[in-house]
């Protein structure tokens, strides 16, 4: 049930038990007009001061002029007492418990509804009504008021059920759009560097040695095509990687590039998450180093220690790697404590850099 429904249907509740309290009221006609038009009038006076009440109640908020329009409530119900017969504010009294529920602390309302309820008890008694018709009256005020209460916090917790829904549909879509954004980043960053150096190498090789250009345009070709493929598993959100197939990836890519290339991996079971986080970094690294750095050597190592395995990912000239600190690093990082661990960036002795990511074993 949606809020607009839950509201109509307490609107509908409320306005039924108010117009039966109002069909009783007709009953003071039998002592005349002079008590049952005063009686009606009071009775409308106590529906009318309750509608407004309970019109802002329903929406979260108090009414306008809050507090007077409950004073005028309070008056309009106990005012008839003093000229009316027979305990009038016992027709009245169960819609302002209502009110005063909603409005009040419950546990100042609570109180308030107590000494109603003996004070509708004592009238009653006291001007001859017989004891099953004062215990039903009695008894009105409170389960009268509770449910009226009941009903105004039904529609606000509604309301706020689908507010929060809303909000966590917001939140998956942007959450989703990150995803997106963080995976073409670090999955295309690096396809799309291979591709254009091995466009460079294959036109510095056309005039001078063919064979090695069309062997350079074919792997430029693979290349593009496993860029398209990462394309479609984003697209998908199956982002399933290895850790042993990135490496793998990685050395060939940097051999062709120039860069000696070393890998050394300990043979350690992960979590598919702590395993994706370092295949992701493999990637993101390596990018780095060829896009960002002047690097001749790079090793990609991982060892286990404290229930965690560590990537570093060194090269020899990458002063310049830090400009990717606010882009695909940032995404590293992100990727890293979602597996439970951490990444960090810091250069080394002579104009190196190291790219280090922790995660859960």
């Amino acid at each position: 049930m949606d809020s607009s429904s839950a509201r109509r249907l307490a609107i509908v509740l409320i306005t039924a038990v108010s117009c039966a309290y109002t069909a009783v009221v007709l009953t003071y006609f039998q002592y005349g007009v002079l008590y049952g038009a005063p009686a009606l009038m009071a009775m409308l006076a106590v529906i009318v001061t309750h509608f407004l009440n309970m019109r802002a109640g329903l929406a979260g908020r108090r009414p306008p002029h809050f507090p007077w329009t409950l004073i005028l409530q309070v008056a309009a119900c106990y005012l008839p007492d003093v000229l009316l017969p027979g305990g009038m504010s016992a027709l009245n009294a169960p819609l302002l418990a209502g009110s005063l529920l909603v409005f009040l602390p419950l546990g100042w309302a609570g109180s308030l509804v107590a000494v109603m309820t003996a004070y509708e008890t004592g009238v009653l008694w006291l001007s001859g009504t017989p004891s099953y018709v004062t215990l039903f009256y009695a008894v009105t005020v409170p389960t009268t008021g509770a449910m009226i209460y009941a009903l105004v916090r039904f529609v606000r917790v509604t309301a706020e059920l689908e507010q929060a829904r809303a909000e966590l549909a917001e939140a998956a879509v942007l959450k989703e759009r990150l995803r997106i954004s963080r995976d073409l980043h670090d999955g295309l960053g690096r396809s799309l560097t291979a591709i254009a150096l091995k466009g460079d190498l294959a036109g510095r090789l056309i005039e001078r040695d063919p064979g090695a250009a069309r062997a350079e345009v074919g792997e430029l070709v693979q290349v593009a095509r496993e860029a398209a493929q990462d394309v479609r598993q984003v697209a998908r959100g199956y982002r399933a990687m290895s850790l042993a197939g990135e490496v793998d990836r990685a050395v060939a890519l940097l051999e062709s590039s120039g860069v000696s290339a070393q890998a050394h991996l300990v043979d350690v079971p992960l979590p598919g998450r702590s395993e994706e986080a370092l295949a992701w970094a493999v990637r993101e690294g390596v990018t780095n180093v060829l896009r960002h750095s002047r690097a001749t050597i790079c090793t990609i190592t991982t060892s286990r220690h404290d229930g965690a395995v560590r990537l570093e990912i060194a090269n020899d000239g990458a002063p310049a790697a830090r400009k990717a600190a606010n882009g695909g690093l940032t995404g590293l990082a992100e990727r890293a404590s979602q597996a439970g661990g951490s990444c960090t960036t810091l250069p080394t002795g002579e104009g190196g850099f190291l790219l280090a990511v922790e995660v859960a074993a």
